[in-house]
């Protein structure tokens, strides 16, 4: 059965975000008077919610300092972060041919749908989404399992015929949890390592390849 609903992740799969974030963490972890890694070395905090990366950066579980650090980061990524970003080649087209056969698309993001949403409007997105997902400031429905849930609910979408396309385990660990089928992208932050193990029904290298999933969107021929 053709997915009726597909979900895209934001960071990393409709869009690369390597400057704005990398940036924004630097600048938070200079403020904290901690140790600042080169921006190559912060790759890995490109995906998980930002709590998770400063508690491996920080090396705390103190929650007062993680919220301390996540304060300095949106200090800097709502101002100037939020637009150091660059489209993913190939995203647009895929999204239209997706809206052209009537697949609801929803993004579905661990950042804040504050964001999020800013994001989705300075690229022309908007118009492709039902709806831009995230989670809370206070970082509420942060992780997937929790936001696919939630979108599920909210939408009264099927899990069968709902598909999480995403560029980290994070979205496929979700989508697992929630039976939803999971894609996962190469043109992101996670490895083909990292997103087989999540055993998505497809690993895709270029945005034409989902389109071309067999039995996975009623597509016409481009």
């Amino acid at each position: 059965m053709p997915y009726s609903t597909a979900l895209f992740d934001l960071d990393g799969t409709l869009t690369d975000p390597f400057e704005g974030i990398t940036r924004s963490i630097q600048f938070a972890l200079e403020k904290m008077g901690a140790f600042v890694p080169a921006a190559e070395d912060l790759h890995w905090c490109i995906g998980p919610p930002l709590w998770e990366s400063f508690r491996v950066l920080l090396e705390t579980e103190n929650q007062e300092q993680l919220d301390q650090a996540v304060a300095f980061y949106r200090e800097r990524f709502t101002v100037t972060g939020l637009y150091e970003n660059n489209l993913i080649k190939g995203i647009p087209e895929l999204l239209e041919r997706l809206c052209d056969a009537g697949v609801t698309l929803h993004v579905c993001t661990s950042k804040p749908h504050a964001y999020a949403g800013k994001i989705v409007e300075h690229f022309g997105l908007m118009p492709y989404f039902g709806k831009v997902y995230g989670s809370e400031l206070d970082g509420t429905r942060s992780a997937k399992s929790e936001l696919i849930a939630h979108i599920l609910q909210e939408e009264g979408a099927a899990a069968a015929q709902t598909v999480m396309i995403g560029d980290r385990k994070h979205d496929l660990l979700g989508a697992n949890a929630n039976g939803v089928a999971g894609i996962g992208v190469l043109w992101g932050y996670g490895s083909r390592e990292e997103l087989s193990a999540e055993q998505p029904v497809l690993i895709a290298q270029a945005p034409d390849e989902i389109a071309r999933h067999p039995n996975g969107f009623a597509l016409a021929e481009a």
